[in-house]
């Protein structure tokens, strides 16, 4: 998936949200409570070492505490059937308290907006290399296909933002050739009009009964010696390779436990924004939300306002009040591709709310599912556990929301005349 929906963003918006984080599937025998317990516990599981960055996460002390109470994290959650008649659980848990909960056993948390790595990877197999690449016209390479899937399933599991070449260079056999001795220069070229803040040049062999992958970094200070792994198989020599780069920028990245704090903050990024009056107005909409506990201006540039944004609850939460206003008109980059797994949609919880439709959200966001609600095999699969969505901010902005907790928000400031309880505007 990442190969497909990382294509064709513009070379300046390299930073990425990553959506999904915080959500999981698992297999599980039944519907019993005891047998959901343990599900939610094996997908809490995932989430924690994806949103610490790091598999370390699952021995540290007061975890085992955590899986055991997954439920009290819990958003929402739906038990589909599988073709095979497996029953498959999935589930949502709230990203702020996940982040608690990790800062309160003393792990690092990694926020949704990460570093794009561009990779390069040359495979070899009984004397013949290969370039992994994007599919398209030409590309019809076995061998890539297969790497091209144990990659795209390994930066999944993890979270991380990883995208191929465009096909265009399969052909290119000096470029391989770069790639195989890790010359960055040409690379670097053949490079400068895809969307990237990291480029990886790899390189993939097998000697023996094992594969290796050795690659270096360049672009945002990453160290550019050579690191290398080592598998019995293309996909645990994949998952090892992601899972190395993973840790290498939650190392960086990731927010320690120190500096979670008990009121969560986001930045809302507002355009449209031309005057006084307009400031005025957006901020006197997100102050009178609920879930707000404050507002502050934190950078304005041409028309585009930056609010940063204290909240109580859930930042899913918060982003429902905030559609209950028309004047917020979502931006493209904040729309995700798919729904999470939620009991209700907005526009479920919004059209039965009666007359005070911000009490209804109170009551109803964060409600899961009962334990009788069955969807599909094929609704199970049409609803994609990751999006990634590339962040429209220049470098400044980019290198901010990766040290952010939670995805930045978009929207566009349209001030058009909307009945309120004042009478105003």
């Amino acid at each position: 998936m990442f190969t497909v929906l990382l294509s064709g963003f513009s070379a300046q918006a390299s930073a990425v949200t990553v959506s999904g984080l915080y959500s999981a599937k698992v297999p599980v025998e039944g519907s019993s409570s005891g047998q959901l317990a343990q599900g939610y516990a094996d997908g809490l599981s995932q989430v924690l070492v994806r949103v610490s960055g790091t598999r370390d996460v699952l021995a540290m002390e007061g975890v085992e505490a955590l899986l055991s109470d997954a439920e009290s994290l819990l958003l929402s959650y739906q038990v589909a059937r599988g073709e095979s008649g497996q029953s498959v659980l999935s589930m949502s848990f709230g990203a702020v308290g996940v982040n608690r909960a990790l800062a309160a056993i003393d792990a690092p948390v990694w926020g949704a907006n990460r570093p794009l790595t561009l990779a390069w990877i040359a495979a070899e197999d009984r004397g013949s290399r290969t370039l992994v690449t994007r599919p398209g016209a030409g590309s019809g390479q076995e061998d890539a296909g297969a790497w091209r899937a144990a990659f795209d399933e390994a930066a999944r599991k993890r979270g991380l933002p990883v995208a191929l070449p465009p096909s265009d260079f399969s052909s290119d056999r000096e470029l391989l050739s770069d790639i195989w001795g890790q010359f960055i220069g040409r690379v670097k070229s053949a490079s400068g009009n895809l969307d990237h803040d990291v480029l990886a040049l790899v390189r993939v062999s097998r000697a023996g009964g094992q594969w290796r992958a050795g690659w270096v970094f360049d672009g945002m200070a990453m160290n550019a010696g050579e690191e290398s792994v080592t598998a019995d198989t293309p996909e645990a020599l994949a998952e090892a390779t992601i899972n190395r780069w993973a840790e290498l920028y939650a190392s960086r990245y990731a927010v320690a436990a120190s500096e979670v704090g008990d009121s969560p903050q986001v930045d809302i990024v507002l355009r449209g924004v031309t005057s006084l009056e307009d400031y005025a107005g957006a901020n006197k909409v997100l102050e009178g939300l609920t879930p707000v506990v404050s507002v502050g201006a934190h950078r304005v540039r041409d028309e585009q306002l930056t609010l940063r944004v204290a909240f109580s609850g859930e930042l899913d939460q918060l982003r429902e009040y905030i559609a209950l206003d028309p004047r917020f008109v979502p931006m493209e980059a904040d729309v995700p591709a798919e729904p999470p797994v939620t009991a209700r949609t907005a526009e479920d919880q919004v059209a039965s709310s009666g007359p005070n439709p911000q009490e209804a959200l109170e009551s109803e966001v964060s409600q899961p599912a009962g334990p009788d609600q069955q969807t599909s095999a094929e609704a199970s699969e049409e609803t994609a556990l990751f999006t990634y969505q590339p962040v429209p901010v220049d470098e400044e902005d980019a290198r901010e929301a990766f040290e952010s907790l939670y995805q930045v928000l978009y929207y566009r400031w349209q001030p058009s005349s909307v009945i309120g309880s004042d009478g105003g505007e």
